[in-house]
């Protein structure tokens, strides 16, 4: 699987993708993860990928010509599944719609800045838009960076245990149940019994219980369909 990311802030994005899971995940040559700086594209000698507004108004806007460039020359190199902008207005991220991404080959990620990019290129080009949370932050670098972690785990072959990833929360809809390790006992705090007693259709039973009462007590919204 192969992400292309286009952005103005490159090293931000060299330590996230450069350590655990992701490093693995490219070493084995499971994942491609190429980083493009988007300044390499801009239209005049200073480099600069922004412009004002039309209308007025405060911040500035990125321009289409650079995104284009950049997205053209991509896509003669071969057919992209998506391209999706990182924003706060678009679709929350969820782990059914990391587990669709996980079964495309290509895809291009576009990292906004300041008040936004230029919406023909939005109109133009872009697949899908994702938002990690209803706030905001400084640019789609770091949200980029998340949907690519979420993705890149669920691909076969990059974790150890490929059943790991199955029993996360909101895999089945529910948060996950709470997970113990040795000593079996800490300063008075005891592991449920029943996780010591080998039973494994108890154990099931009593993890389908705690996943069902921490969701009602933390995610109740996740029990309304």
């Amino acid at each position: 699987m192969r992400f292309d990311i286009i952005t103005v802030l490159p090293s931000l994005l060299e330590s996230p993708f450069a350590h655990s899971i992701l490093q693995r995940a490219q070493k084995k040559g499971i994942a491609e993860i190429h980083v493009h700086n988007l300044r390499e594209y801009a239209v005049n000698k200073h480099k600069s990928v922004d412009d004002y507004p039309y209308g007025g108004g405060s911040g500035m806007v990125m321009q289409i010509e650079p995104f284009a460039q950049c997205i053209e020359k991509l896509q003669s190199e071969r057919t992209y599944d998506e391209i999706i902008y990182m924003t706060p207005d678009g679709v929350t991220l969820n782990q059914e719609m990391a587990n669709d991404l996980s079964t495309k080959e290509n895809i291009i990620i576009l990292c906004g800045h300041y008040k936004g990019i230029d919406q023909r290129i939005r109109d133009v080009f872009v697949t899908r838009e994702i938002s990690i949370g209803d706030y905001v932050l400084s640019g789609g670098e770091l949200p980029a960076a998340i949907v690519v972690d979420a993705v890149v785990r669920l691909i076969p072959g990059v974790l150890s245990d490929e059943t790991s990833a199955l029993s996360d929360s909101f895999q089945d809809g529910l948060l996950d149940a709470p997970i113990y390790t040795r000593p079996a006992e800490w300063r008075g705090h005891r592991v449920p019994d029943v996780l010591l007693s080998g039973n494994e259709a108890k154990i099931n039973e009593w993890r389908d219980e705690e996943q069902l009462k921490r969701t009602k007590d933390r995610r109740p919204d996740l029990l309304k369909d």
